[in-house]
Protein backbone atom coordinates (compact mmCIF):
# COMPACT_ATOMS: atom_id res chain seq x y z
CA UNK A 1 0.00 0.00 0.00
CA UNK A 2 0.78 3.71 -0.86
CA UNK A 3 1.41 5.27 2.53
CA UNK A 4 1.77 8.92 1.34
CA UNK A 5 -0.36 11.92 2.26
CA UNK A 6 -1.01 12.28 -1.75
CA UNK A 7 -2.58 8.66 -1.89
CA UNK A 8 -5.13 9.40 1.37
CA UNK A 9 -5.66 12.29 -0.69
CA UNK A 10 -6.52 10.50 -3.81
CA UNK A 11 -9.03 8.14 -2.13
CA UNK A 12 -10.43 10.94 -0.49
CA UNK A 13 -11.51 12.46 -3.73
CA UNK A 14 -12.48 9.09 -4.90
CA UNK A 15 -14.96 8.40 -2.22
CA UNK A 16 -18.66 8.40 -2.84
CA UNK A 17 -19.77 9.63 0.28
CA UNK A 18 -17.05 12.42 1.01
CA UNK A 19 -19.98 15.37 0.64
CA UNK A 20 -22.01 13.86 3.91
CA UNK A 21 -19.22 15.76 5.57
CA UNK A 22 -20.27 18.93 5.17
CA UNK A 23 -23.77 17.80 6.50
CA UNK A 24 -22.17 17.90 10.33
CA UNK A 25 -20.57 20.53 12.22
CA UNK A 26 -17.13 19.67 12.37
CA UNK A 27 -14.91 21.24 15.62
CA UNK A 28 -12.71 24.16 15.25
CA UNK A 29 -9.82 25.25 17.44
CA UNK A 30 -9.39 28.99 18.49
CA UNK A 31 -7.41 29.26 15.53
CA UNK A 32 -10.59 28.35 13.23
CA UNK A 33 -9.24 25.70 11.80
CA UNK A 34 -11.29 22.31 11.60
CA UNK A 35 -10.31 19.52 14.38
CA UNK A 36 -9.30 16.33 13.27
CA UNK A 37 -12.75 14.52 14.90
CA UNK A 38 -11.97 10.55 15.80
CA UNK A 39 -14.63 10.40 18.90
CA UNK A 40 -17.75 9.59 16.71
CA UNK A 41 -17.82 6.13 19.47
CA UNK A 42 -18.65 8.79 22.36
CA UNK A 43 -20.42 11.45 20.76
CA UNK A 44 -21.08 11.63 17.35
CA UNK A 45 -21.08 15.32 15.53
CA UNK A 46 -24.39 17.71 15.06
CA UNK A 47 -26.24 17.27 11.88
CA UNK A 48 -26.79 20.64 10.67
CA UNK A 49 -30.53 20.23 10.10
CA UNK A 50 -30.83 19.52 13.62
CA UNK A 51 -31.27 23.04 14.05
CA UNK A 52 -33.66 23.85 11.82
CA UNK A 53 -35.97 20.60 13.53
CA UNK A 54 -35.60 22.02 16.92
CA UNK A 55 -36.32 25.48 15.77
CA UNK A 56 -39.16 24.24 14.42
CA UNK A 57 -40.37 22.77 17.80
CA UNK A 58 -39.76 26.24 19.46
CA UNK A 59 -41.70 27.83 16.45
CA UNK A 60 -44.47 25.53 16.98
CA UNK A 61 -44.37 26.09 21.13
CA UNK A 62 -44.57 29.71 20.59
CA UNK A 63 -47.11 29.82 18.07
CA UNK A 64 -49.53 27.33 19.07
CA UNK A 65 -48.44 26.63 22.99
CA UNK A 66 -50.34 23.35 24.20
CA UNK A 67 -52.05 23.41 20.92
CA UNK A 68 -48.88 22.14 19.51
CA UNK A 69 -49.55 18.58 20.69
CA UNK A 70 -52.52 17.82 17.93
CA UNK A 71 -51.47 20.86 16.04
CA UNK A 72 -48.82 21.93 12.83
CA UNK A 73 -46.73 20.51 10.79
CA UNK A 74 -45.65 17.89 13.08
CA UNK A 75 -47.62 17.29 15.87
CA UNK A 76 -46.18 16.22 19.33
CA UNK A 77 -48.48 13.61 20.43
CA UNK A 78 -46.64 11.41 17.75
CA UNK A 79 -43.59 12.82 17.22
CA UNK A 80 -41.97 10.19 18.48
CA UNK A 81 -42.95 7.89 15.79
CA UNK A 82 -41.15 9.70 13.15
CA UNK A 83 -37.98 7.48 14.20
CA UNK A 84 -39.74 4.44 14.32
CA UNK A 85 -39.21 3.14 11.21
CA UNK A 86 -35.61 4.43 10.58
CA UNK A 87 -34.63 2.61 13.89
CA UNK A 88 -36.29 -0.35 13.04
CA UNK A 89 -34.36 -0.40 9.05
CA UNK A 90 -30.73 0.28 11.51
CA UNK A 91 -31.46 -2.27 13.76
CA UNK A 92 -33.14 -5.18 11.25
CA UNK A 93 -36.39 -4.99 13.31
CA UNK A 94 -40.55 -4.93 12.58
CA UNK A 95 -41.73 -1.43 13.54
CA UNK A 96 -43.84 -2.53 16.03
CA UNK A 97 -40.47 -4.07 17.66
CA UNK A 98 -39.12 -0.63 18.54
CA UNK A 99 -39.45 2.17 20.33
CA UNK A 100 -37.58 5.61 20.90
CA UNK A 101 -37.27 6.16 24.81
CA UNK A 102 -35.87 6.89 27.55
CA UNK A 103 -32.27 6.43 28.29
CA UNK A 104 -29.94 3.28 27.65
CA UNK A 105 -30.01 2.26 31.71
CA UNK A 106 -33.68 3.45 32.10
CA UNK A 107 -34.55 1.24 29.17
CA UNK A 108 -32.12 -1.96 30.88
CA UNK A 109 -33.85 -1.54 33.98
CA UNK A 110 -37.18 -1.45 32.16
CA UNK A 111 -36.69 -4.49 29.97
CA UNK A 112 -34.73 -6.66 32.84
CA UNK A 113 -38.30 -5.99 35.06
CA UNK A 114 -40.02 -7.78 32.32
CA UNK A 115 -36.95 -10.44 31.20
CA UNK A 116 -35.20 -11.25 33.92
CA UNK A 117 -37.25 -13.09 36.21
CA UNK A 118 -34.83 -15.43 38.46
CA UNK A 119 -37.26 -18.68 40.17
CA UNK A 120 -36.30 -21.98 41.05
CA UNK A 121 -32.73 -22.86 40.52
CA UNK A 122 -32.86 -20.58 37.21
CA UNK A 123 -31.63 -17.58 39.55
CA UNK A 124 -28.22 -15.97 37.44
CA UNK A 125 -27.70 -13.25 35.03
CA UNK A 126 -24.78 -12.77 33.19
CA UNK A 127 -22.55 -10.00 31.76
CA UNK A 128 -19.42 -9.67 30.78
CA UNK A 129 -16.60 -8.87 33.48
CA UNK A 130 -15.22 -5.50 31.54
CA UNK A 131 -19.22 -4.55 30.93
CA UNK A 132 -19.54 -0.52 30.96
CA UNK A 133 -20.10 0.17 34.23
CA UNK A 134 -23.67 1.59 33.57
CA UNK A 135 -24.93 -1.91 32.45
CA UNK A 136 -23.11 -3.54 34.63
CA UNK A 137 -24.34 -1.45 37.99
CA UNK A 138 -27.97 -2.30 36.35
CA UNK A 139 -27.08 -5.90 36.95
CA UNK A 140 -25.99 -5.91 39.94
CA UNK A 141 -29.04 -3.53 41.44
CA UNK A 142 -31.90 -6.05 39.44
CA UNK A 143 -29.91 -9.22 41.19
CA UNK A 144 -30.29 -7.38 44.21
CA UNK A 145 -33.49 -6.05 43.80
CA UNK A 146 -34.59 -9.57 43.58
CA UNK A 147 -33.28 -10.35 47.04
CA UNK A 148 -30.43 -12.45 45.90
CA UNK A 149 -26.72 -11.79 46.22
CA UNK A 150 -24.45 -10.58 43.31
CA UNK A 151 -21.60 -12.46 44.20
CA UNK A 152 -23.59 -15.46 43.95
CA UNK A 153 -26.21 -15.17 41.15
CA UNK A 154 -24.26 -12.11 39.17
CA UNK A 155 -21.94 -14.25 36.30
CA UNK A 156 -19.29 -12.59 34.90
CA UNK A 157 -17.33 -13.89 31.53
CA UNK A 158 -13.95 -12.85 30.89
CA UNK A 159 -11.61 -13.58 27.70
CA UNK A 160 -9.07 -15.98 28.42
CA UNK A 161 -5.64 -15.32 30.18
CA UNK A 162 -3.78 -13.34 28.62
CA UNK A 163 -6.55 -12.45 25.73
CA UNK A 164 -8.60 -9.17 25.63
CA UNK A 165 -11.51 -10.25 23.35
CA UNK A 166 -14.01 -12.80 24.27
CA UNK A 167 -14.49 -15.95 22.29
CA UNK A 168 -17.79 -16.42 21.05
CA UNK A 169 -17.16 -20.47 21.37
CA UNK A 170 -16.35 -19.64 25.52
CA UNK A 171 -19.50 -17.64 25.88
CA UNK A 172 -21.42 -20.64 24.19
CA UNK A 173 -19.67 -23.12 26.26
CA UNK A 174 -20.25 -21.44 29.49
CA UNK A 175 -24.07 -20.87 28.59
CA UNK A 176 -23.99 -24.98 27.56
CA UNK A 177 -22.27 -25.84 31.11
CA UNK A 178 -24.38 -23.23 33.39
CA UNK A 179 -27.75 -22.79 31.81
CA UNK A 180 -29.33 -24.45 34.16
CA UNK A 181 -28.76 -21.70 36.49
CA UNK A 182 -29.15 -18.70 34.28
CA UNK A 183 -32.27 -16.69 34.06
CA UNK A 184 -31.30 -14.12 31.69
CA UNK A 185 -28.41 -13.22 29.29
CA UNK A 186 -27.02 -9.65 28.59
CA UNK A 187 -24.36 -8.73 26.37
CA UNK A 188 -23.12 -5.94 24.06
CA UNK A 189 -23.20 -6.12 20.61
CA UNK A 190 -19.97 -4.17 20.21
CA UNK A 191 -17.59 -4.82 23.05
CA UNK A 192 -17.03 -0.75 24.49
CA UNK A 193 -13.20 -0.73 25.38
CA UNK A 194 -11.65 -3.59 22.74
CA UNK A 195 -14.22 -2.78 19.90
CA UNK A 196 -14.92 -6.20 19.45
CA UNK A 197 -18.12 -7.39 17.74
CA UNK A 198 -19.65 -10.24 19.11
CA UNK A 199 -21.87 -12.85 16.88
CA UNK A 200 -25.34 -12.26 18.49
CA UNK A 201 -26.97 -14.65 16.16
CA UNK A 202 -25.08 -17.82 17.99
CA UNK A 203 -25.14 -16.04 21.56
CA UNK A 204 -28.90 -15.89 21.50
CA UNK A 205 -29.21 -19.40 19.80
CA UNK A 206 -27.34 -20.82 22.69
CA UNK A 207 -29.02 -18.88 25.58
CA UNK A 208 -32.23 -19.70 23.80
CA UNK A 209 -31.38 -23.55 23.92
CA UNK A 210 -30.12 -23.01 26.96
CA UNK A 211 -33.59 -22.11 28.14
CA UNK A 212 -32.50 -18.09 29.24
CA UNK A 213 -33.93 -14.97 27.96
CA UNK A 214 -31.33 -13.21 26.10
CA UNK A 215 -30.70 -8.98 25.63
CA UNK A 216 -27.99 -6.85 24.16
CA UNK A 217 -26.92 -3.48 24.81
CA UNK A 218 -25.96 -1.65 21.40
CA UNK A 219 -24.79 1.22 22.19
CA UNK A 220 -21.70 0.91 20.26
CA UNK A 221 -23.11 -1.17 17.41
CA UNK A 222 -26.37 0.44 16.61
CA UNK A 223 -25.67 3.00 13.46
CA UNK A 224 -22.04 1.42 12.85
CA UNK A 225 -22.73 -1.81 11.45
CA UNK A 226 -25.53 -3.70 10.15
CA UNK A 227 -27.78 -5.53 12.36
CA UNK A 228 -30.76 -7.96 12.02
CA UNK A 229 -32.23 -8.03 15.52
CA UNK A 230 -35.41 -9.89 14.80
CA UNK A 231 -33.13 -13.19 12.87
CA UNK A 232 -31.14 -13.22 16.60
CA UNK A 233 -33.98 -13.77 17.77
CA UNK A 234 -32.91 -12.60 20.89
CA UNK A 235 -36.06 -10.89 23.23
CA UNK A 236 -34.93 -7.32 23.82
CA UNK A 237 -32.15 -4.83 23.52
CA UNK A 238 -31.56 -1.13 23.90
CA UNK A 239 -29.49 1.50 22.90
CA UNK A 240 -28.41 5.19 23.12
CA UNK A 241 -28.64 7.73 20.67
CA UNK A 242 -25.38 10.09 20.86
CA UNK A 243 -22.78 8.68 19.37
CA UNK A 244 -22.80 6.76 15.71
CA UNK A 245 -26.34 7.75 15.96
CA UNK A 246 -25.29 11.40 16.40
CA UNK A 247 -28.70 12.58 18.26
CA UNK A 248 -26.68 14.93 20.50
CA UNK A 249 -25.49 14.64 24.43
CA UNK A 250 -27.79 12.48 26.65
CA UNK A 251 -30.16 11.72 23.12
CA UNK A 252 -32.92 9.85 23.79
CA UNK A 253 -32.00 5.97 23.48
CA UNK A 254 -34.06 3.33 22.20
CA UNK A 255 -35.23 -0.26 22.67
CA UNK A 256 -36.05 -3.33 20.97
CA UNK A 257 -38.89 -5.97 22.13
CA UNK A 258 -38.94 -9.30 19.83
CA UNK A 259 -42.32 -9.64 18.26
CA UNK A 260 -43.62 -12.49 20.00
CA UNK A 261 -43.64 -10.71 22.98
CA UNK A 262 -45.65 -8.25 21.59
CA UNK A 263 -48.87 -9.15 23.17
CA UNK A 264 -47.56 -10.98 26.03
CA UNK A 265 -49.92 -9.14 29.30
CA UNK A 266 -48.42 -12.52 31.72
CA UNK A 267 -44.91 -10.38 31.61
CA UNK A 268 -44.56 -7.73 34.41
CA UNK A 269 -43.62 -4.06 33.56
CA UNK A 270 -43.47 -0.39 35.19
CA UNK A 271 -46.30 0.85 33.51
CA UNK A 272 -46.87 4.15 32.14
CA UNK A 273 -49.16 6.50 30.81
CA UNK A 274 -47.49 6.70 27.33
CA UNK A 275 -47.18 2.71 26.97
CA UNK A 276 -51.16 3.23 27.43
CA UNK A 277 -53.72 2.07 24.12
CA UNK A 278 -53.22 4.89 22.04
CA UNK A 279 -57.71 4.94 21.55
CA UNK A 280 -58.01 5.50 25.21
CA UNK A 281 -54.86 7.20 26.35
CA UNK A 282 -56.28 11.10 27.13
CA UNK A 283 -59.50 8.94 28.36
CA UNK A 284 -57.76 8.88 31.92
CA UNK A 285 -58.90 5.76 33.16
CA UNK A 286 -57.62 4.34 36.04
CA UNK A 287 -56.88 0.27 34.13
CA UNK A 288 -53.19 0.25 32.38
CA UNK A 289 -54.31 -1.22 28.61
CA UNK A 290 -50.49 -1.76 27.13
CA UNK A 291 -49.99 -0.96 23.47
CA UNK A 292 -49.11 -4.22 21.45
CA UNK A 293 -45.09 -4.48 20.97
CA UNK A 294 -42.62 -2.10 21.82
CA UNK A 295 -44.68 1.09 22.64
CA UNK A 296 -46.59 -0.88 25.39
CA UNK A 297 -42.59 -0.35 27.78
CA UNK A 298 -43.02 3.77 27.31
CA UNK A 299 -43.71 5.54 30.65
CA UNK A 300 -43.75 9.24 29.73
CA UNK A 301 -44.74 11.53 26.61
CA UNK A 302 -41.52 11.87 24.76
CA UNK A 303 -39.63 15.06 24.66
CA UNK A 304 -39.68 16.25 21.40
CA UNK A 305 -36.77 18.69 22.15
CA UNK A 306 -34.55 16.23 22.76
CA UNK A 307 -35.83 14.15 19.69
CA UNK A 308 -35.36 16.88 16.89
CA UNK A 309 -31.77 16.06 15.84
CA UNK A 310 -32.04 12.38 16.13
CA UNK A 311 -34.93 12.82 13.70
CA UNK A 312 -32.18 14.84 11.34
CA UNK A 313 -29.78 12.26 11.70
CA UNK A 314 -32.02 9.05 10.90
CA UNK A 315 -32.77 11.03 7.67
CA UNK A 316 -29.15 11.20 6.76
CA UNK A 317 -28.95 7.70 7.45
CA UNK A 318 -31.98 6.27 5.37
CA UNK A 319 -30.59 8.68 2.16
CA UNK A 320 -27.09 7.66 2.48
CA UNK A 321 -27.55 4.35 3.29
CA UNK A 322 -26.06 2.05 5.92
CA UNK A 323 -24.92 -0.52 3.27
CA UNK A 324 -22.55 1.90 1.85
CA UNK A 325 -21.70 3.71 5.01
CA UNK A 326 -20.65 0.31 6.32
CA UNK A 327 -18.62 -0.38 3.20
CA UNK A 328 -16.54 2.80 3.75
CA UNK A 329 -16.56 1.96 7.56
CA UNK A 330 -14.28 -1.44 6.41
CA UNK A 331 -12.22 0.11 4.05
CA UNK A 332 -11.42 3.10 5.83
CA UNK A 333 -11.17 1.25 9.52
CA UNK A 334 -9.12 -1.32 7.44
CA UNK A 335 -6.85 2.10 6.09
CA UNK A 336 -5.84 3.18 9.44
CA UNK A 337 -5.05 -0.47 11.14
CA UNK A 338 -2.58 -0.75 8.00
CA UNK A 339 -1.38 2.35 8.35
CA UNK A 340 -0.43 1.97 12.20
CA UNK A 341 1.06 -1.28 11.44
CA UNK A 342 3.49 -0.67 9.07
CA UNK A 343 4.52 3.08 11.09
CA UNK A 344 4.49 2.05 14.26
CA UNK A 345 3.95 -1.82 15.10
CA UNK A 346 6.79 -1.79 17.82
CA UNK A 347 4.76 0.99 19.68
CA UNK A 348 1.52 -0.03 19.00
CA UNK A 349 -0.48 -2.66 19.65
CA UNK A 350 -3.86 -2.87 17.68
CA UNK A 351 -6.30 -4.53 20.82
CA UNK A 352 -9.42 -4.44 18.37
CA UNK A 353 -9.89 -8.15 16.38
CA UNK A 354 -8.30 -7.41 12.57
CA UNK A 355 -11.40 -9.24 10.88
CA UNK A 356 -13.69 -6.69 9.40
CA UNK A 357 -16.68 -8.81 10.69
CA UNK A 358 -15.49 -9.17 14.18
CA UNK A 359 -15.30 -4.93 14.70
CA UNK A 360 -17.04 -1.37 13.72
CA UNK A 361 -15.74 1.66 12.69
CA UNK A 362 -13.41 2.00 16.13
CA UNK A 363 -9.67 0.86 16.89
CA UNK A 364 -8.22 0.37 20.44
CA UNK A 365 -4.64 1.04 20.57
CA UNK A 366 -2.63 -0.08 23.46
CA UNK A 367 0.81 2.00 24.06
CA UNK A 368 3.76 0.30 24.54
CA UNK A 369 4.74 3.50 27.12
CA UNK A 370 3.80 3.75 30.96
CA UNK A 371 0.30 4.99 31.82
CA UNK A 372 1.94 8.34 32.11
CA UNK A 373 3.75 8.98 29.20
CA UNK A 374 0.52 7.05 27.08
CA UNK A 375 -1.55 9.56 28.79
CA UNK A 376 1.01 12.34 27.51
CA UNK A 377 0.95 11.57 24.11
CA UNK A 378 -3.29 11.66 24.37
CA UNK A 379 -3.00 14.93 25.20
CA UNK A 380 -0.01 15.79 22.79
CA UNK A 381 -2.69 15.00 19.95
CA UNK A 382 -5.18 17.09 21.73
CA UNK A 383 -2.69 19.86 21.11
CA UNK A 384 -2.13 19.03 17.76
CA UNK A 385 -5.71 19.24 16.90
CA UNK A 386 -6.59 15.31 17.51
CA UNK A 387 -10.17 14.95 19.29
CA UNK A 388 -9.66 11.30 20.64
CA UNK A 389 -10.49 8.71 23.71
CA UNK A 390 -8.55 8.08 26.26
CA UNK A 391 -9.45 4.31 28.39
CA UNK A 392 -7.38 3.33 31.07
CA UNK A 393 -4.37 2.09 31.88
CA UNK A 394 -2.84 2.92 28.35
CA UNK A 395 -5.21 2.86 25.46
CA UNK A 396 -6.20 5.92 23.00
CA UNK A 397 -9.95 4.96 21.01
CA UNK A 398 -10.36 5.91 17.69
CA UNK A 399 -13.33 6.16 15.53
CA UNK A 400 -13.26 6.92 11.63
CA UNK A 401 -16.99 7.45 11.19
CA UNK A 402 -17.64 7.13 7.47
CA UNK A 403 -20.61 9.77 7.46
CA UNK A 404 -17.62 12.54 8.27
CA UNK A 405 -14.09 11.15 8.68
CA UNK A 406 -11.88 10.03 5.26
CA UNK A 407 -8.71 8.62 4.67
CA UNK A 408 -6.69 11.79 5.42
CA UNK A 409 -7.81 11.61 8.92
CA UNK A 410 -6.44 8.73 9.27
CA UNK A 411 -3.41 9.61 7.67
CA UNK A 412 -2.79 12.67 9.62
CA UNK A 413 -3.90 10.95 12.95
CA UNK A 414 -0.81 8.28 12.01
CA UNK A 415 1.85 11.00 11.73
CA UNK A 416 0.61 12.62 14.40
CA UNK A 417 0.69 9.71 16.74
CA UNK A 418 4.15 8.84 15.41
CA UNK A 419 5.19 12.33 15.98
CA UNK A 420 4.31 12.05 19.76
CA UNK A 421 5.76 8.55 20.67
CA UNK A 422 8.78 9.87 19.10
Amino acid sequence: MNLGREHARALDAADALRSWRSRFNVPRSQAGDELVYLCGHSLGLEPRLAESYIREILGAWGTLGVEGHFAGRQPWVAYHERLTSPLARLVGAHDDEVVAMNSLTVNLHLLLVSFYRPAGERTALVVEKSAFPSDRYAAWSQVRFHGLDPDRHLIEISPREGEDCLRTADVIERLERDGGRIATVLLPGIQYVTGERLDLAAIAGAARRAGCTVGFDLAHAIGNIELQLHDTDADFAVWCSYKYLNGGPGAVGGAFVHQRHAQREDLPRFAGWWGHDKASRFRMGPEFNALPGAEGWQLSNPPVLAMAPLVASLEHFDAAGLPALRRKSVTLTGYLETLIQRRLADRVRIVTPAAADARGAALSLRLAVDREQAFAVFEGLRRRGFITDWREPATIRVAPVPFYNGYDDAWRFVDALATELA
